[in-house]
């Protein structure tokens, strides 16, 4: 029996330890600069995108959170006012936990949905239907 172990214990030093974090959905962080008084985000549709939602939802939310008016030129998203990261990276956060994250379990499954006068997350993972704000 202790050649059993000892094949059991050499077979678990030879495998690779898992380095990943246990969480499969992990919010981006905003990549961007400035250029005089504006701030330029070079990763906004890959976040956009990364969430599965609409860039134009994506982006009528960030310019009502952070007060700012701001356009869309290419790939890149111009905001008119000087802002830090910090402050963004805490707005998509929140936007992710509002309109992407499912309330029930946890997942990122989801898909906005319009009907009537409402909007609806609905998550794929678990079937759950919940109303959220519309702007």
């Amino acid at each position: 029996m202790t050649n059993y172990e000892q094949l059991l214990d050499d077979a678990y030093s030879k495998i690779k330890k898992s380095d990943a974090s246990s969480e499969r959905f992990e919010i981006s962080k905003v990549q961007g600069h400035f250029e005089g008084k504006r701030t330029i985000l070079t990763n906004f549709f890959q976040t956009a995108s990364y969430f599965r939602r609409t860039p134009e939802h994506f982006l009528k939310f960030l310019l009502k959170e952070l007060a700012t008016s701001g356009q869309v030129e290419g790939d890149r998203l111009i905001l008119n006012n000087k802002l830090p990261s910090a402050k963004i990276n805490e707005k998509i956060e929140q936007y992710a936990k509002e309109f992407v994250i499912c309330k029930e379990c946890g997942k990122p499954d989801t898909e906005l949905s319009k009907q009537d006068r409402f909007m609806f997350i609905h998550c794929l993972a678990c079937g759950a239907k919940h109303t959220v704000r519309k702007f």
